[in-house]
């Protein structure tokens, strides 16, 4: 895809909403739909704390990317290369199999009536409330895409190394406010990053081979030790000091000079940020208000496109797939 033609695509998403969203969208065709999702997700959350930072982060992978229609979710054929190794996503995002017991679980009580795209909306919404977050009312009603589009992704998706200015733009596009894009930073409150996405702060910022200036020096030191020169880049570390619970920690840490991602520092740096950064530091109850309205808004992201309800998150109905 030509980089000339992404904001007319951003275009056609925010304003080709095609289906007619809606909470209780179930409550006739499967009535426990939200609860058997929660439910997978509470047993998920027992057997790896950390697949909730995971799932989380689909919504937004999925959304911004032609919308909300778990593209994200199908797997390559030999004729489409799909989303999940795109440059955003391999190797950093993790727990499909969740999505996929949801998938199943929901399969056996109200057969083909579910999108893989509503349960990214759900499992994202309960993996916020299950680490201590907020709990809201979701909009439901999508339908799955047929197809999925790696370069897409990587034209869509921003960087660990982008700054705030390109990602106010960006965020823009899509009808999402400065406060929208500081607030659904504070996913990163939970959860962990590689240390392929640190490497070039700590060692050659901007070109210079010195380290970020932003870092606050202890910090600086405990990323040293966590991915010296030679490190596996795959090792991660934590996004913020809590962060297997849902808090505004993050931006105190970002108050401090010790945001792992550039992309989520710079949002303390940036004059058009900081003031949400330090407003949501100091006020959780804001940070929370706020991280709710950006995620209805992101749930919110369609395009005009055929679509179907998927048997299997993983594969278009009527393709030969493996059973899960």
């Amino acid at each position: 895809m030509s980089p000339l033609l992404l904001p007319f695509l951003l275009l056609h998403i925010i304003t080709g909403a095609a289906l007619q969203l809606r909470p209780g969208y179930y409550s006739g065709t499967c009535p426990a739909a939200e609860i058997i999702v929660r439910d997978v997700m509470k047993k998920a959350f027992v057997r790896e704390p950390r697949s909730l930072a995971s799932v989380m982060r689909f919504q937004f992978h999925d959304c911004f990317v032609n919308g909300c229609d778990a593209s994200m979710l199908l797997d390559d054929t030999p004729t489409m290369l799909g989303e999940k190794l795109s440059l955003s996503n391999i190797n950093s995002l993790r727990s499909y199999e969740v999505v996929d017991e949801v998938k199943k679980a929901l399969e056996k009580v109200c057969p083909g009536v579910v999108s893989c795209a509503d349960i990214i909306i759900m499992a994202a919404r309960d993996a916020v409330a299950l680490s201590g977050g907020p709990d809201w009312e979701v909009k439901l009603g999508r339908l799955d895409s047929l197809t999925a589009s790696q370069e897409a992704s990587d034209n869509i998706m921003p960087s660990p190394r982008a700054n705030a200015t390109f990602l106010i733009d960006l965020f823009g596009k899509f009808n999402l406010s400065v406060k929208d894009l500081v607030a659904l930073s504070g996913s990163h409150s939970i959860g962990q990053g590689r240390c392929f996405s640190v490497m070039y702060r700590l060692y050659n910022q901007s070109g210079t081979g010195r380290p970020d200036p932003a870092f606050e020096p202890k910090f600086r030191e405990k990323l040293y030790k966590l991915c010296p020169l030679n490190v596996d880049q795959n090792v991660t570390g934590d996004l913020d000091a809590t962060p297997i619970i849902f808090d505004n920690q993050y931006f105190m840490d970002l108050d401090s000079g010790r945001g792992f991602l550039y992309s989520d520092q710079t949002l303390f740096t940036c004059p058009q940020t900081r003031g949400f950064v330090k407003q949501f530091s100091i006020d959780q109850g804001e940070f929370f208000k706020a991280y709710v309205e950006g995620m209805i808004k992101l749930g919110d992201l369609q395009i005009e496109q055929p679509g179907e309800i998927r048997e299997n998150c993983r594969v278009a109905n009527g393709r030969p797939v493996n059973t899960f």
